[in-house]
């Protein structure tokens, strides 16, 4: 059975002091054992990223990512980490395609896939982010654009490469401070369409967006829905353990 993915990014926040006790809380709590039928994980900055897989140690039950990371191992990228330096620093999983890398940082579909199959290549799972605007999705566009995203950024994979992708709908509408929560309604469409395609291919199909204690439970009942990817619900430690706590709860976990 796969797991229900719940993890949390921490953006640009966190110095190493309070990353660390959140973690050493995190360790303390799961004692080596993450809940039943639930796969955590943690993303925080990259100058925290071999603090907190110091902390959570060799054995522990919760994947590290890093936010981001260049497609060449090495070279004249000032201010980019590689890859392989990710995964040196502890990294197990990298986010890739965040709509704030897109927007901000020229993050395209080509770099996208570069990203992807770099890191394949290091043995480390593709967080990939796909989501659409507030235009697209008035126009009646929001399937089409994601599995375009997506198809994108996995071209050229072979089944094996895809089964170890995890993929993330974070609807650009829905997401940050000024974010509107999404439907149920809203969200069914997007995943119904992401599960006919990738459903039976991916590692997990995660939603992202406003995701908060009161509607976690119903985001995991959306069909397709393997998982939840958190923001500030889950940067305090109680948040995001209340927030396993519900999807070790969820018949999809226990079922």
């Amino acid at each position: 059975m796969c797991p229900m993915w719940v993890g949390t990014s921490w953006k640009m926040s966190k110095g190493l002091a309070e990353a660390r006790r959140y973690v050493r809380g995190l360790a303390d709590h799961l004692d080596g054992l993450a809940p039943a039928g639930v796969q955590p994980f943690v993303i925080p900055s990259f100058t925290a990223l071999a603090a907190v897989n110091d902390e959570l140690g060799a054995d522990s039950p919760v994947l590290l990512g890093a936010q981001n990371a260049h497609w060449e191992d090495q070279g004249a990228w000032t201010g980019e980490v590689s890859v392989a330096q990710a995964k040196d620093a502890g990294a197990q999983l990298v986010e890739i395609g965040h709509s704030e890398r897109r927007e901000h940082f020229g993050e395209t579909v080509q770099t996208t896939r570069l990203k992807v199959a770099a890191t394949l290549t290091h043995e480390l799972v593709p967080l990939l982010c796909i989501g659409e605007s507030a235009e697209v999705k008035q126009a009646g566009g929001s399937s089409r654009f994601i599995l375009e995203q997506a198809a994108g950024a996995l071209d050229g994979l072979d089944p094996e490469q895809l089964a170890r992708v995890v993929i993330a709908y974070e609807p650009i509408w829905a997401i940050g401070e000024t974010g509107r929560p999404a439907t149920t309604q809203e969200l069914r469409e997007p995943f119904r369409d992401l599960g006919r395609e990738y459903g039976r291919r991916v590692r997990g199909l995660l939603y992202g967006g406003s995701v908060n204690l009161d509607n976690a439970a119903d985001l995991l009942g959306i069909d397709h829905v393997t998982g939840l990817f958190v923001g500030r619900a889950a940067w305090q430690l109680a948040g995001f353990l209340s927030l396993l706590e519900i999807a070790a709860a969820h018949p999809k976990a226990t079922g």
